[in-house]
């Protein structure tokens, strides 16, 4: 039987404790996760895609069937590449739900042209992070608030260095 590969994509700027946590829970249903760092057309970033990577392989060095990777490009041709045959995606709340729909109806459309269909595969998290985005994250260092609860220590440190509150 081949391995059920997973690809958990995302801007993760930076990443969070709900990001570890949908992580944790994928892990139990795929034989391994690829952690997919993308650059956001939409969004500026505060990290480089690079400084993502490093924070995402800090954080999960001591987890097994885990990889972290970067990609450009069209998600379903990245999957296609890495011979996964899934997306995760972490569902907060309602107000996500449209999106993430439209996303997975498009990648479907997209992946049927490119391989094999692809399932999007959406995980709620802890309750503890429903409310949690990298977003509100930043927002709470720029403001001088205390983030040890919603980030790793490594990435605390990152964000208050980049942020200048160190």
């Amino acid at each position: 039987m081949s391995e059920k590969i997973a690809i958990y994509p995302g801007s993760f700027d930076p990443p969070t404790n709900g990001h570890l946590d949908i992580l944790a829970r994928a892990l139990n249903l795929f034989d391994h996760i690829i952690i997919a760092v993308t650059e956001s057309e939409h969004k500026k970033s505060l990290f480089t895609v690079e400084e993502r990577v490093k924070m995402l392989h800090t954080v999960t060095s001591g987890m097994q069937h885990v990889t972290v990777d970067s990609f450009k490009g069209l998600l379903v041709r990245y999957v296609k590449e890495k011979k996964a045959s899934a997306i995760i995606r972490g569902l907060r709340a309602i107000s996500d739900f449209e999106y993430e729909f439209q996303m997975a109806l498009m990648n479907r459309h997209l992946g049927l042209k490119e391989t094999a269909s692809i399932e999007t595969v959406y995980l709620m998290p802890s309750e503890n992070f429903t409310y949690l985005s990298s977003s509100l994250v930043k927002e709470v260092v720029r403001l001088g608030g205390d983030i040890d609860s919603f980030v790793p220590e490594s990435i605390a440190i990152e964000l208050k260095k980049k942020l200048k509150y160190a």
